[in-house]
């Protein structure tokens, strides 16, 4: 049975809970090494800028839905509907 732990972040040297469902899925993913930094520091590691990605490329497409210009992070294939993020969120929905 999994207990929860207290770790330090390595970054902000505050004490954070490493719990007992984050163990048993870090367990299903097979990750061996525990967190090092705390969620709010993870959260800004991941935010900050010259992260080593290259920024993501976006193109613009017209919602089949509503019609509106949007951008979306994939190139539209002729014939396959693009929805705004709104329009894709209701569809979303709509489906479960």
């Amino acid at each position: 049975m999994l207990e929860d732990k207290i770790l330090v972040c390595q970054d902000c040297g505050e004490e954070f809970v490493f719990t007992a469902g984050e163990q048993e899925f870090y367990q299903e993913k097979g990750f061996e090494n525990e967190p090092k930094r705390c969620k709010e520091c993870r959260q800004n590691r991941r935010n900050r800028s010259g992260n080593g990605r290259a920024p993501r490329e976006m193109f613009s497409a017209i919602c089949a839905e509503c019609g509106a210009e949007t951008e979306v992070p994939f190139k539209p294939v002729e014939g396959r509907p693009v929805y705004c993020l709104e329009c894709f969120q209701k569809q979303r929905q709509e489906a479960y």
